[in-house]
């Protein structure tokens, strides 16, 4: 049974993530050119119900056409997978249930506040932007003036944050898994073993905390064992962000993984969300870094539950 239900889990998300990519794809449907007296113009052509809908892309380039082209040909990959997957899921009596309407309310505050969240965690994680910037980016992959590291990093942040709100990932559990697939969007393009758990020594700035190399065995189970407590759900989601940040779990991107790992549990619950405000930044590091060598977590719990809580 638990072997079902693990291959289940795995589908699900694999499922999760195909949906990602699909919805990041600017246009659903086949290209098409249209011809005129003022020139050649490239159209989308796509069925909705019985009716045939065409959308305005560009003038016609032989670049823009092949490479919409090349969205149509992975969309019908991506929707050949995700076929594939609800069918294994039927033969393992899956069944999609309806989500409680407290999670889907919350998935619809935290779309709308996606964009906040995304430029709250680039500034945590110092990178160089306005909320404009990171409008543009999330909106259009690019913006003059910032370096392309640091618009991958925020590229990367939508790209997790629109995994964990996909209707199928977080029906899924919140667990080492997951947390180790957030890490891989956090970090992709950085490191080749992006969400692999971390095999060399690091340092964390500003600390004299120096944190061991983790163990495998011994993060799934510290994180069972969070999940599993007696306390508030809220108590467990913050515990859960703080414990992956202190553990340093993967090379780098910790903080931005752990952020995103307890949103899935706090949206999964119906909860809110927890973002640390640009406000609130220095105040929180302070307390992060006293964490990190010794000072009792009720501190820094109390204060994101306080000033970093969005509550529906």
């Amino acid at each position: 049974m638990s072997e079902t239900l693990d291959e289940i889990r795995i589908l699900l998300q694999q499922k999760g993530e195909c949906q990602a990519r699909l919805n990041l794809l600017p246009y659903d449907g086949t290209p098409e050119i249209k011809k005129s007296s003022s020139g050649s113009y490239i159209y989308v052509r796509k069925r909705v119900g019985s009716r045939i809908t065409s959308t305005y892309v560009g003038a016609y380039s032989d670049e823009l056409f092949q490479l919409l082209l090349r969205n149509t040909k992975e969309a019908r990959e991506l929707k050949k997978q995700m076929r594939h997957i609800d069918k294994k899921l039927a033969e393992l009596g899956y069944e999609d249930n309806e989500l409680p309407l407290s999670v889907q309310k919350n998935l619809d505050f935290a779309r709308v506040n996606m964009k906040a969240n995304i430029y709250d965690q680039a500034v945590l994680e110092g990178v160089a932007t306005s909320f404009p910037q990171t409008e543009e980016i999330i909106e259009n992959g690019k913006v003059s003036g910032m370096t392309a590291t640091d618009v991958q990093k925020i590229l990367n942040l939508k790209h997790a944050w629109e995994f964990i709100l996909d209707r199928n990932v977080i029906q899924s559990k919140t667990d080492y898994y997951l947390l180790c697939h957030i890490a891989r969007l956090v970090n992709e393009g950085f490191f080749f073993d992006a969400g692999r758990i971390r095999g060399i020594p690091v340092t964390i700035g500003g600390s004299s905390y120096i944190p061991p190399i983790p163990v495998e065995s011994v993060v799934k189970e510290r994180i069972a064992e969070i999940l599993a407590s007696k306390q508030d759900e809220i108590d467990i989601a913050v515990e859960l962000c703080i414990y992956c940040m202190k553990t340093q779990i993967f090379t780098d991107g910790n903080k931005r993984a752990s952020v995103i790992f307890a949103n899935h549990y706090i949206i999964s619950h119906g909860l809110g969300l927890l973002v640390i405000p640009e406000k609130e930044v220095p105040e929180f590091k302070k307390l992060l870094v006293a964490f990190y060598e010794g000072e009792n977590i009720e501190i820094i719990k109390n204060f994101l539950k306080k000033r970093c809580w969005k509550k529906l």
